[in-house]
């Protein structure tokens, strides 16, 4: 949950109005956050959607509350001039981070708020939508020192040296990712690369080693500075495309001028900021089925022109800032946020019933208190994955997978089948931590064999030097003894585990689940550098 800062003040002038604490905890519903307090003239917003990284910065705050209070209607004007700015990608940085966007903010003015306010949307966004800077990372730069064309290639990593931002002396890029401690938080991300992306101007100059550090020369912004370069580059190219612009926009919300650039690919151009032009079509039947609102036409559109839309016939088009619009039922969220949820009357009861908790969640419950009494630590995973974590790191085929028709992203572009892919991530990622580690997850996992079912499973791993089979049977005869179960085990040849060291678990006849030691070459899937035992059970076959 994304939590930013800035002055009440700079909002107030965004916005044309001035506010009080409690108008600003009513405003900040329609962001989907809460006010945090002010503190002199520093406020603090939490939000709640992570999926609104426009909202990551005051000006698409005050952006928002302005369509909310009926200042401004409908997609507000971005004017992108055209230049001859260039970036030309070379082909060998494809395979390692292939996309790019950019443009140029001139004619404004960096003092060191702004400064620190586009430092922190920066971050924000890295850090979250762009996870971790691996699927998109953001660059700010003094536009007066760079030459243009801008090159994006990939070198060798000792081919290149530059002083790192803040630095004292020239490093490569090799020695950036050992020694600097920007390139220790996210050499993860190279990690399987024996090139290295690279960012120079037309004269050498390096501008960046993305997605690390920027150069301490032509990569450093300054108080006093008119005119900026901005570039993200990533893995998913709508992401990137969505981070350029949303930075145009809160640029050019500041005054600036902002002017495209070309990217030429090695067989297509594109220029950028795009803007995207999505729309989407709802229907009054939906609005009041979800909201029980009967709204005119006129009040749709005044609604969605708060929102920040644009409406015509119920054909909605979406602001080029946002991308998290899947769905009509998306667009209805926002006519109720815009309503005001606090204006819609609830309906009287017409029937009362006690409420209780199914047998199905006691017998839940009780497996997952034994597994927090047996000392395992709980862990929560998203249910969206991907089919390498899921089946090529575990060495097994697919065996029945729901995958998403339209993604957003292929890291979550299917639905889990299991759950020990999942203690294995959050194993291969914890890593310093103490061991011995010993950790479970309990949830849905869903499978499609033909007919797509929903199983609800537990899954428990143990990770240490003396992590065996007889560890993890001690901690599956503990559970199994307060569920008041007799069970027997039966070998398994599975390739997630060694051979001979893995077993089906049979109750009254059917198999009910699995144990065994995670082999070898998983582990080193993983980057596991010690053993793992493993059971996954599946409860609904158990219940």
């Amino acid at each position: 949950m994304p939590t930013i800062s800035f002055s009440l003040a700079d909002l107030q002038n965004l916005v044309g109005r001035k506010f009080t604490s409690e108008q600003l905890e009513e405003l900040a519903e329609y962001c989907k956050g809460e006010f945090d307090g002010c503190k002199e003239d520093e406020v603090s917003f939490s939000l709640d959607d992570t999926n609104l990284p426009y909202l990551w910065s005051v000006e698409g705050i005050a952006r928002l509350i302005k369509g909310a209070l009926g200042l401004q209607k409908g997609i507000p004007k971005l004017e992108i001039s055209k230049s001859s700015y260039k970036i030309e990608v070379s082909e060998n940085i494809k395979p390692i981070r292939p996309f790019i966007a950019g443009f140029v903010a001139s004619e404004g003015k960096i003092d060191d708020y702004l400064l620190k306010q586009l430092v922190q949307l920066q971050e924000k966004f890295c850090e979250g939508y762009g996870r971790r800077r691996q699927k998109a990372s953001v660059g700010l730069y003094s536009f007066k020192r760079i030459e243009f064309p801008v090159k994006y290639k990939a070198v060798s990593p000792d081919s290149v040296k530059f002083i790192p931002l803040e630095g004292n002396s020239e490093m490569s890029l090799r020695q950036i990712l050992l020694q600097h401690p920007k390139g220790k938080d996210y050499a993860f991300i190279l990690k399987d690369f024996s090139l290295y992306p690279i960012l120079m101007d037309s004269k050498g100059k390096v501008l960046s080693f993305p997605p690390i550090i920027n150069s301490n020369d032509t990569g450093k912004v300054e108080v006093g500075d008119s005119s900026l370069f901005f570039e993200v580059t990533g893995t998913d190219e709508d992401t990137i495309l969505l981070a350029a612009n949303i930075f145009a926009q809160a640029l050019f919300e500041r005054g600036f001028e902002i002017s495209s650039v070309e990217v030429n690919y090695p067989n297509r151009k594109v220029v950028t900021p795009v803007m995207f032009n999505d729309s989407i079509k709802i229907n009054e039947e939906d609005i009041e089925k979800l909201l029980g609102l009967r709204l005119t036409k006129l009040q749709v559109k005044k609604y969605l022109e708060m929102a920040g839309y644009e409406f015509k016939d119920f054909t909605v088009k979406i602001p080029p800032y946002r991308k998290d619009i899947m769905h009509p039922f998306d667009v209805i969220e926002d006519i109720a946020i815009m309503y005001g949820f606090r204006n819609i009357k609830p309906l009287k009861l017409e029937s009362y019933t006690i409420g209780g908790t199914s047998e199905e969640v006691h017998f839940i419950d009780l497996v997952r208190e034994a597994a927090v009494g047996l000392g395992f630590q709980e862990i929560f995973s998203a249910m969206l994955t991907n089919k390498h974590l899921l089946y090529d790191n575990m060495l097994v085929d697919d065996f029945g997978t729901v995958e998403i028709e339209k993604y957003m992203s292929e890291t979550y572009s299917v639905v889990r089948s299991w759950l020990l892919p999942g203690l294995l991530e959050v194993l291969s990622k914890n890593k310093h931590a103490e061991y011995p580690q010993a950790i479970f997850e309990q949830g849905i996992c869903t499978v499609r064999k033909p007919k797509v079912e929903d199983r609800q499973k537990i899954a428990i791993a143990i990770s240490e030097d003396k992590a065996d089979f007889t560890a993890a049977k001690q901690a599956l005869d503990a559970i199994m003894r307060l569920l008041k179960l007799d069970y027997s085990v039966q070998q398994l040849d599975h390739k997630s585990f060694i051979a001979g060291r893995a077993a089906s678990i049979i109750v009254k006849g059917k198999t009910v689940g699995m144990i065994g030691e995670v082999h070898p070459a998983v582990l080193q899937n993983w980057q596991l550098d010690v053993p793992v035992a493993a059971i996954e059970l599946d409860l609904t076959e158990l219940i």
